[in-house]
């Protein structure tokens, strides 16, 4: 008889206790996905029900066993699982366990939409207070975007009169959106709007990737940070991040609600409270916009690049 894994197990089967237990019954290890590696008490907790952690948590050699510096509660936690919390709790997982950066399930808990999912043991900083404040301000701002093939770059620090200096961009009147969506000629691609934040501008261009080009990026962060992104509606988003003409992240995928295992603190908790890409992206370079109003305009104004090779990724 063939070996028996976790293998096709699609998001939905998680919740599927009778699927599991079949599944285990046939010798797939509790511990273990098996070839695709991980382990199913931390898919479970992501995607699962409370049922199917329960019956994983009662099988598993240790219910705070680590994938990727996270126990299956944190995992629960980050997913805004608070039923499958609390079904490994009662399993004997240790909410308090410190990882990713001090950033305990507990921890964590306190920044997320259930505050009190464990007894009080600790407290939020007043920074880390103050960034869950913005960040529900912030994504509830910008609910209404559609981001789909829109690129935009949000510099820290530099305000538009600034921004425009440094791209060496000229004012244009008489911009049609529409129209400009409906183009492919190279004066669309090199006409973006620019808009005053707090913190900073937002460069965006609602038709497509101009804002998002790796020069603009380079030419903006000069001294500073800039963060953007395409959100490409054929492969999804194209994000790079750039610090003082240095180009320090390309593909990107903020908004997806996981960073690496030894990210700094500020960046889990960023990750974690940040499920909008457009939103991480503000939050990335301290920009606060009041609304949607930057990325899907009318901005404070319209400018148009000179015509140059603007995917160099040298800054002259």
């Amino acid at each position: 008889m063939a070996d028996v894994d976790w293998s096709r197990m699609g998001w939905q089967s998680w919740s599927e206790v009778t699927a599991v237990r079949a599944r285990l019954a046939a010798g797939a290890d509790p511990n273990t996905l098996g070839r695709g590696g991980g382990r199913p008490l931390h898919a479970a907790a992501e995607q699962g029900s409370a049922e199917v952690v329960t019956e994983l948590a009662r099988l598993v050699d240790d219910v705070d066993a680590e994938q990727d510096g996270r126990t299956a509660l944190w995992v629960a936690v980050n997913a805004n699982r608070p039923d499958n919390a609390r079904a490994l709790v009662a399993a004997g997982a240790d909410p308090w366990r410190p990882m990713m950066a001090g950033w305990s399930p507990a921890r964590l808990s306190l920044a997320g939409p259930v505050p009190d999912l464990f007894p009080a043991g600790a407290e939020l900083s007043p920074p880390e207070a103050a960034a869950v404040g913005e960040a529900r301000r912030l994504i509830d701002a910008l609910r209404d975007l559609d981001d789909d093939g829109h690129s935009l770059a949000c510099v820290s620090g530099v305000d538009a009169n600034e921004a425009v200096r440094r791209l060496d961009a000229s004012a244009v009147e008489g911009v049609d959106v529409e129209d400009m969506w409906d183009s492919d000629d190279d004066d669309s691609i090199r006409t973006l709007g620019v808009t005053d934040v707090p913190g900073g501008c937002v460069v965006s261009q609602p038709w497509a990737y101009g804002a998002s080009m790796p020069l603009v990026g380079l030419l903006l962060s000069a001294g500073t940070v800039c963060y953007a992104m395409y959100a490409n509606p054929k492969s999804g988003n194209q994000i790079s991040s750039t610090v003082d003409g240095v180009i320090t992240g390309w593909d990107l995928n903020p908004g997806g609600g996981w960073c690496a295992a030894d990210a700094p603190a500020d960046e889990v908790l960023r990750t974690y409270l940040y499920q909008d890409a457009v939103a991480y992206c503000c939050a990335y370079a301290d920009v606060r916009p009041a609304d949607a109003r930057p990325f899907t305009g009318p901005p404070d104004r319209w400018v148009r690049l000179p015509a140059r090779d603007w995917w160099s990724v040298t800054a002259p």
